[in-house]
């Protein structure tokens, strides 16, 4: 049982770290949405490209733009920080379980 432990404590920790670059990329873009950002930059398209289907899944779900203020970013973070509480550390919970 020893290597299923260490297999969800693998998946638990990879979750984490794919969650947390992700919250990074939401932040960056709505740092880039303060500014005029030059549409044709590679990094600033790459941001775009990744975050803009989750933004537009709550964008379509909830909307919450007040005054010309987008919150969907806000949303998607508070999203992440519960996956990170509930999911990463639910898996490392039953990986010590096991083990």
């Amino acid at each position: 049982m020893l290597v299923l432990g260490n297999l969800f404590i693998a998946v638990a920790t990879v979750i984490d770290y794919v969650l947390v670059i992700f919250m990074f990329i939401t932040i960056a873009r709505a740092v880039l949405s303060w500014v005029s950002p030059d549409p044709y930059n590679p990094i600033v398209r790459f941001i775009h490209n990744v975050t803009e289907p989750v933004l537009y899944q709550i964008r379509k779900r909830l909307p919450m733009m007040y005054g010309g203020i987008d919150f969907s970013p806000i949303i998607v973070i508070l999203i992440i920080i519960f996956l990170r509480i509930f999911v990463v550390e639910s898996l490392k919970g039953l990986a010590g379980f096991i083990g």
